[in-house]
């Protein structure tokens, strides 16, 4: 069991990517949520394991069509135990 957070920077509001990260999240069974940040960054926590959690960074590297990621930082955290994926608005 693995917990990381993640920015994520580019034109990545506004282009569907909270779906996209929601949906992918729900099949690899990875718990925590995604949100829009101010400063238009999107902000993800996944916990679950390991190996999906990096798909799911991998994923999150290309976003939906619409998008264009730039960068995204990646931070170890402690598990919260989600118990499932939302996207917060």
């Amino acid at each position: 069991m693995k917990a990381v957070k993640i920015i994520i920077y580019g034109k990545v509001q506004g282009v569907g990517f909270r779906n996209f990260v929601f949906l992918h999240a729900k099949k690899l069974n990875i718990r925590g949520y995604v949100k829009n940040n101010p400063d238009g960054t999107v902000e993800a926590v996944f916990e679950g394991d390991e190996d999906n959690i990096n798909r799911m960074i991998e994923l999150c590297k290309k976003g939906p069509e619409r998008a264009r990621v730039d960068k995204i930082d990646i931070k170890d955290i402690e598990i919260n135990n989600y118990q499932d994926f939302k996207i917060i608005r």
